[in-house]
């Protein structure tokens, strides 16, 4: 969440950056409201509490009627205190309510603007020209069909749709990419990890992706109190939480590999061929704690290496600086890598890289003791980022169509050959 400090110290900061996600201004007058609120019951309580104390003090000394009148003023008293408490627990409630709500704020370099106004910021590659080379390039499924790569038929038997199976060299595929990547992850200092799939309602709500309609998209076990991951960034924001981490230490990068869950709620009809938008895919996430400080250099560096990765996979792609009013709850600035889908005859996003400074570090309870800003003394929020490297059915996707020859091969880039050779071939 942002820093309560904002809403006495600079409000207006607050409602400027409101204003460029294309969110409401008036709740920060609702937090104003709500913080005064706040502080006034505190206050309310703490006074009558402390002459609660006072009274008490006097008792034991006291006789007689006097004795009997501080009784009934304590006794009177206690029932106020008792109030005061509720009232302060009941404002509080209020005011965490609402500035939970309000989202990071956004870096004035993010484009202003929704969903279609980002801005390219790099494209890398040329896409093939398929009619050039004499043949109409298939699409993922149907090369999968070719390859025994990808059943979705037996999946929407199994589990229903946009879900799906890998068969053979798909599921080779799967596994190649992600040893490639983890392996890619280690040699740039990332620690390997493998992070549970189901968390606690806190870590759901700390990371953010309980806010603004995000609960829609997730699976919730009523049964344990438990939530499914869209993404392995959930329980990795939550690894460190209530922790206080030396500055010295960071930056801490991690590797996580899991598998993600998304209802996919508002998608209904987009992109309901193949394995594109589903249900369940797995995913290796770059995670990182730094200090705030550290963070927009850290960024570049997560995009570099999502580059990087891409690069190794020999893909035609574009980089894109997504707009405000498309950052999700947590990002002050979002980077999209967006594959070339040659079916499509467009890019398509296949990894992002996001820094959400200390806003979930703040939910968490996540702080460094001896940061800069602080001058090295006492602790602050740290800052975390986080970054796909692999997202396996997309990059699955954008290599057998990229790939794809005109008798339904697939030529495979070089660092995948030490697994699975050169070609992937049509099935006997």
């Amino acid at each position: 969440m942002i820093d309560a400090r904002l809403l006495r110290e600079d409000p207006d900061l607050i409602r400027a950056a409101q204003r460029r996600r294309g969110a409401p201004e008036e709740i920060v007058d609702d937090l104003i409201a709500a913080d005064q609120q706040r502080r006034s019951a505190i206050a309310t309580f703490e006074k009558a509490r402390a002459e609660q104390k006072r009274l008490g003090a006097q008792i034991p000394q006291a006789t007689g009627e006097e004795k009997q009148a501080l009784l009934a003023q304590t006794k009177e008293l206690s029932a106020q205190v008792k109030q005061a408490e509720a009232d302060q627990g009941a404002a509080g409630s209020t005011f965490d309510d609402l500035i939970r709500q309000v989202p990071n704020l956004a870096s004035p370099e993010a484009p202003e603007g929704g969903e279609d106004d980002f801005v390219v910021l790099d494209t890398v590659g040329t896409p093939r020209d398929f009619t050039a080379e004499g043949f109409e390039p298939r699409d993922h499924l149907e090369l999968g069909e070719i390859l025994g790569a990808i059943d979705t038929e037996r999946g929407a038997k199994v589990s229903g749709a946009r879900f799906y199976f890998l068969t053979g060299v798909g599921a080779q595929l799967e596994l190649a990419l992600t040893q490639l990547a983890m392996s890619k992850a280690a040699e740039w200092g990332f620690t390997p990890m493998i992070p549970p799939s189901l968390v606690k309602p806190s870590a759901m709500e700390g990371t953010g992706y309980l806010g603004q309609g995000g609960a829609e998209d997730v699976y919730y076990l009523e049964k344990d109190d438990l939530y499914l991951v869209g993404t392995s960034e959930v329980p990795m924001a939550a690894y460190h939480s209530e922790e206080i981490l030396d500055a010295d230490s960071l930056p801490l990068r991690y590797a996580a590999f899991s598998p993600c869950f998304r209802r996919e709620a508002g998608s209904y009809g987009k992109d309901t061929r193949g394995i594109f938008r589903v249900h369940w895919f797995d995913k290796v996430e770059m995670f990182v704690y730094t200090t705030l400080e550290e963070s927009y250099a850290e960024h570049e560096r997560i995009l570099g290496w999502e580059r990087a990765w891409l690069d190794a996979l020999e893909l035609p792609y574009r980089v894109i600086d997504v707009a405000t009013g498309d950052l999700g709850l947590s990002a002050i600035r979002k980077f999209d890598c967006e594959a070339w889908i040659p079916s499509q005859g467009k890019y398509r996003e296949v990894s992002s890289a996001s820094n959400t400074t200390e806003f979930q570090t703040r939910r968490l309870g996540t702080r460094v003791r001896g940061a800069a800003s602080d001058g090295g003394a006492g602790t602050t929020p740290a800052a975390t980022l986080n970054g796909t490297l692999c997202a396996m059915t997309r990059s699955i996707i954008a290599i057998l169509e990229n790939g794809q020859q005109a008798d339904g091969s697939v030529r495979l880039p070089a660092a995948l050959h030490p697994m699975l050779g050169e070609v992937l071939r049509p099935r006997g």
